[in-house]
Order: structure tokens, then C-alpha cells, then sequence
């Protein structure tokens, strides 16, 4: 349902900036990397949960927020935006940082079912996150922004909706409350308004350093947290927070 508020909010602005007219000139390549990077958002979440069905919270969580430092070599390898000790050692601070963050949630029985294959999801669901951006990076680069996370948006409403229906969730939908449903409506236009700025972002600049600096989203979440919901960070996750933004910012600079 949020991914469906996401798509009203970016065809609206779409309308507004006037750049529908662009469709019919589109390029087949664009289009396709667009719908990739879209399917990969889809596919990832699909990967994510099945991972959460098979396996541990403790062990699925890491594995998929990997998925940061693979946008990040994936950047420097195949779109050309070079590799150096100091990258190298940025992108070791963020990975570092992002293992210290993770706290370890009480889980009261260990999943056996499916054995190892929640690995597998797991890693799925982070190779396709990673995917995500470099898709989106080649796809953006031919189309006016706020456009193509239009376009891409459409896919995952589609994969999102196809999650729901193999979950056999869809009957739910008339029992959310209506509070939920003003939240979800929020939830979907502020995620909407942060792809149209991702998405701008990475067609500007390096998708090796958009795509942590997006992360640092995390900052404005504990500083919410603190003051609204009470919430502290541990002292191994203040750690973290200060190597993934000391290596986030490296990363800026370099």
C-alpha cells in the first residue's frame, strides 16, 4: 500500500515538472534498466522475507545490510569509478560500521526449515539491493529523474503486489485501521520524495558515494528516536555509527 502512495506522489510530480511528454522518446535501453532496477527492488524484498521465514533474525539482517558495501564495489568496478587504498579503506569503515550497528534481537526459537537455504535468500536480497542502484545509476542516466522513478516505480508496485499475493495477505487490506492507514499514506509520500532525491542524486553524482550517503539516513532515525520514542543507542552501536559516517564521508571526498 505504501509502494501505491509512492506511485500516485511520483506521477504527480511528474505532472508537475512536465516531463510525461518525455515517454514516447524514450530510449529501449533506458526503459529496460529502469524496469530491471525496478524488478530488483522487487526481487530483493521478496528474497528478504523468504530469508526471514527460513532463518534468524541475528543472521538474516547482516547479511542483507551488506548490501551498502556491494553497491559500493560494484560502483568502483563496473561503472568506472575507480578503486583506491583510501576507498578501500572507507569502504572498510562502513562495512565495519554498519556490523556494529546491528543489534541482536531476542529470537525464541531457531527457524530449521529450508536448513541452509535462508543463506541464499538472504544473499539474494543483498545482491539484488545492491543491483537496485546499478541499475537505477544506467537507467536514470538517459531520462529526466523524477520520470524514471516514476517508471520504476511502476514495477515495484507490481512485484510488491505479487509478494502480497503469494503470502495470501490481500484479504487484509480491509482490516487496517484507519490510523495505520494515515501513517502508511505519510510513510509512502516521504519514501516517495526520498527516491525522486536518490534517484536525481544518482544520476549527478557516483553511485559509489550516493549510495552511502543515502544510508546516512540512519542519523536523522536515531536523533527521531531519542527524542520521540526514548530510544539510546549502545555504546558498540555509537561506535558504528561514527565509522559509518567517518567512512560515508570519506567516501565524499575522495
Amino acid at each position: 500500500m505504501r509502494t501505491a502512495v509512492i506511485l500516485i506522489f511520483s506521477w504527480i510530480i511528474v505532472g508537475i515538472v512536465g516531463s510525461a511528454e518525455q515517454i514516447p522518446s524514450i530510449h529501449g535501453k533506458t526503459l529496460l534498466f529502469l524496469i530491471l532496477s525496478g524488478a530488483a527492488t522487487g526481487a530483493s524484498w521478496l528474497c528478504y522475507f523468504r530469508a526471514l521465514q527460513l532463518g534468524d533474525i541475528n543472521k538474516v539482517v547482516p547479511i542483507d545490510k551488506s548490501s551498502t558495501v556491494l553497491t559500493i564495489l560494484l560502483a568502483l568496478v563496473f561503472l568506472g569509478e575507480g578503486i583506491s587504498l583510501p576507498k578501500g579503506a572507507a569502504v572498510a569503515a562502513i562495512a565495519a560500521g554498519i556490523f556494529l550497528m546491528i543489534e541482536k534481537k531476542d529470537v525464541k526459537e531457531t527457524k530449521t526449515t529450508g536448513k541452509g537455504s535462508w543463506m541464499l535468500y538472504a544473499a539474494g536480497s543483498a545482491f539484488f539491493a545492491s543491483l537496485t542502484a546499478i541499475l537505477g545509476k544506467i537507467g536514470i542516466s538517459g531520462v529526466e529523474s523524477n520520470l524514471g522513478t516514476a517508471i520504476r516505480t511502476v514495477v515495484v508496485l507490481i512485484m510488491a503486489w505479487l509478494m502480497v499475493f503469494v503470502t495470501g495477505k490481500q484479504k487484509e487490506v480491509k482490516h487496517i485501521e484507519k490510523k495505520e492507514l494515515v501513517f502508511i499514506c505519510l510513510s509512502g509520500i516521504a519514501t516517495g520524495a526520498s527516491w525522486l532525491f536518490y534517484y536525481r542524486a544518482l544520476q549527478d553524482g557516483p553511485a559509489s558515494v550516493v549510495a552511502p550517503i543515502d544510508k546516512l539516513s540512519v542519523l536523522v532515525t536515531v536523533v527521531f528516536s531519542y527524542f520521540v520514542f526514548g530510544e539510546k543507542l549502545s555504546a558498540k552501536a555509537m561506535l558504528g555509527l561514527a565509522l559509518l559516517t567517518a567512512g560515508t564521508v570519506a567516501m565524499a571526498v575522495l
